[in-house]
């Protein structure tokens, strides 16, 4: 399986994964391939209403929704998805 049918692979699964909360704005974040394991990890982010809930921040006076990354994990040989994990990112400090 080449990159760009793991992304597809990635995107519609999140899709159906998640269809029933009304997810948007799905997108590609990050592609790596797990040498070891052999498995695509694709990185997909989507605003989804249960993260959007108290989470809005304010940035030049708009309110702007938190984004939800998640880590699609699909073998490279055979294109089977074998997990869908958080990927949190680091907390920003100034």
């Amino acid at each position: 399986m080449e990159v760009k049918e793991a992304v597809k692979t990635a995107k519609e699964y999140i899709i159906d994964l998640f269809g029933d909360e009304t997810i948007t704005g799905v997108g590609l974040e990050e592609v790596d391939l797990d040498m070891e394991s052999n498995d695509w990890k694709i990185t997909i982010g989507f605003y989804r209403p249960l993260s959007q809930r108290g989470t809005l921040t304010t940035v030049f006076g708009k309110e702007h929704e938190a984004r939800s990354y998640k880590v699609v994990s699909i073998n490279k040989q055979n294109g089977r998805v074998s997990s869908v994990t958080d990927r949190v990112l680091p907390a920003v400090t100034e």
